[in-house]
């Protein structure tokens, strides 16, 4: 079968390899329908962090049917449409015997830990696995794990009814909590990003402000009301001192974006101002939801869609991202059924 399997930092490879076994008791096997490059997939391709074993298929957020059934599995069956979780926990250490499997002390992920799903096949624990409706488009299941970790980050600001919330980043994760917080949020919402295109989509899609990181674009949108309420999802240092420096006191800044670098941050305005900042890691027991609203989604969904590939085309989808040349928000790769 074919697949990219990532074998150091920079080291993609597409091949044709082996398919998965019959699946071990407690696992089941998958025909990967649809899967999304992450993020998180690009970190480790450039810096190879996550790298636990080598080589290792890639790619956590996909959609399957499921093939194979092993010994001891209960409430899946044979032709059933499935999304993954991509989150590997131990469910032994306190963390998950306390239900924060996302912060699991031995946490891994699918695609790094086992091999995951930029594959025409492959196995996974049924612990991972959550049904969706059969006739959803697999390109759109594909976009449930990303939508749970931006329900997860939403919860997590925790913004008051109201309050205008900054969105900062309109990347996947950026663009997906923009869209959840256009339907679960009666506040002002803001969005900002250095690739204007993204912005503006993401903008048209959740009914978002589109601004610049200064004062005077958010205060021209705000209309004097304090800013008090942001959500980072890119990860960068400066980013978030700017992002720091328009809110006013009393409020949180929600981190979920993933850091190249250590932030230097004068702590002095997190205490005059009383500013908490929030890590949001994963998700916990968002996941079923974030899969029971994609077909209301769905059209929003389709829209933050940049492109639609082949596995063959990875490796090159991977340094057109890396470039920042994607005007959508989602890559998607498309696995055909096999003929039987």
């Amino acid at each position: 079968m074919k697949a990219a399997r990532l074998y150091a930092a920079g080291d993609l490879r597409v091949e044709d390899i082996d398919p998965p076994g019959p699946p071990v008791p407690d696992w089941v096997g998958l025909s990967v329908t649809a899967a999304g490059i992450c993020g998180s997939d690009l970190h480790n391709f450039r810096t190879g962090q996550w790298i636990s074993r080598s080589p290792s298929v890639a790619g956590h957020e996909f959609a399957g049917i499921v093939t194979e059934i092993g010994d001891g599995v209960e409430g899946f069956a044979v032709g059933d449409a499935v999304v993954a979780d991509s989150r590997f926990w131990c469910g032994e250490c306190a963390n998950c015997r306390a239900g924060r499997p996302n912060i699991c002390e031995k946490l891994g992920f699918v695609g790094e830990v086992c091999d995951g799903g930029f594959a025409e096949r492959t196995v996974l624990p049924a612990r991972l696995l959550v049904r969706h409706e059969p006739l959803l488009d697999p390109a759109i299941a594909a976009m449930a794990e990303p939508l749970a970790v931006a329900l997860h980050a939403v919860r997590k600001l925790a913004a008051p009814a109201g309050e205008p919330i900054l969105v900062v980043g309109c990347g996947p994760i950026g663009g997906l909590s923009a869209l959840l917080l256009s339907h679960r949020h009666d506040g002002p919402l803001l969005v900002a990003d250095r690739n204007a295109a993204r912005a503006s989509l993401v903008a048209d899609v959740s009914g978002a402000s589109s601004v610049d990181l200064g004062p005077d674009s958010v205060a021209a949108v705000l209309g004097g009301r304090p800013l008090r309420y942001a959500l980072d999802a890119t990860g960068a240092g400066a980013v978030v001192k700017a992002a720091l420096g328009l809110m006013a006191g009393g409020g949180s800044l929600a981190l979920v974006g993933i850091s190249h670098a250590p932030l230097d941050l004068d702590l002095n305005i997190l205490v005059e101002r009383e500013i908490s900042l929030v890590g949001c890691h994963a998700f916990i027991d968002e996941l079923p939801e974030a899969v029971a609203m994609l077909s209301g989604l769905a059209p929003q969904l389709q829209r933050l869609i940049d492109a639609e590939i082949a596995i063959d085309d990875i490796p090159a989808a991977y340094a057109r991202l890396l470039d920042g040349k994607a005007e959508g928000l989602k890559t998607i790769i498309r696995v055909p059924r096999p003929v039987s």
